[in-house]
């Protein structure tokens, strides 16, 4: 404990604009008492600065940028996750993006700072990818996905105020699930013309998937945007669901496009 008069010094100094730890060797009091008792002190004359809350979408009311949520629930719903780790209150979404696109990973970060506008990310380096990651008490309002388990071994369905948002920004959804769990590609064949072999090269998307829920959601946009798909099981349980045709391709390339 410290008597009135120390902290009534330690208070004139800092008022003076004396540093905290200068404060602190002249008086013989630990440095975070020192910061301790400023803060109070400005708290009460007012000068304290108001901490800048995060407001959620769904339960302050505030207008969400629906474009860059579509897209980040896509990434969410591919490479994502949620974590509510036992030493911290607040949740976590994490985002695994490879390093060969750096622009895939400047638009998750803009539409993650979009999205959550009162939250800081940071990036986390891993082996061929960085990891961005944001912590948010509010993660679970905007992605109630989230829960006990992998994805693909639990239901994953849209609420019906994020169903109305996929509906009107359906190109943005696949575009997320695209970025995450997809690829625009170009295969190529050969063929023997007049004698000659020709070699013909033409683009195709593809997205992979454990989860039937999470493809029966990029299916559902894809025939809202009037793309034509195909799908096959792989002996792993996978679907792999590919947009070949000409036209198509064309389409989605409106709304996609090749990695960046």
């Amino acid at each position: 404990m410290h008597d009135i008069e120390t902290r009534r010094r330690a208070l004139t100094l800092l008022r003076d604009g004396t540093g905290n730890a200068d404060v602190a060797r002249r008086l013989d009091v630990p440095p975070g008492t020192i910061g301790y008792w400023k803060h109070v002190d400005r708290t009460r004359r007012g000068e304290a600065r108001a901490r800048r809350t995060a407001t959620c979408p769904r339960c302050d009311g505030r207008e969400l940028d629906v474009r860059a949520y579509a897209y980040l629930l896509g990434l969410y719903l591919g490479d994502g996750h949620i974590s509510l780790p036992r030493q911290r209150r607040t949740p976590s979404l994490q985002i695994s993006l490879d390093d060969a696109w750096p622009g895939l990973q400047r638009e998750a970060r803009a539409s993650l700072r979009a999205v959550l506008p009162g939250n800081a990310t940071c990036w986390i380096r891993r082996t061929g990818c960085h990891d961005l990651k944001v912590y948010s008490k509010h993660l679970l309002c905007l992605f109630p996905q989230h829960g006990p388990g992998r994805k693909h071994e639990r239901r994953i369905a849209l609420e019906d105020w994020q169903r109305e948002i996929v509906d009107s920004r359906p190109g943005d959804f696949v575009r997320g699930l695209v970025h995450s769990d997809g690829s625009r590609i170009v295969n190529w064949t050969e063929k023997t013309i007049g004698g000659r072999t020709k070699r013909y090269e033409y683009p195709r998307y593809f997205f992979t998937n454990a989860s039937d829920d999470i493809v029966r959601l990029y299916t559902d946009a894809l025939d809202r945007l009037g793309v034509p798909w195909r799908s096959r099981r792989r002996a792993t349980g996978a679907q792999d669901v590919s947009v070949a045709r000409r036209e198509a391709v064309a389409l989605l390339d409106v709304h996609v496009g090749p990695k960046y």
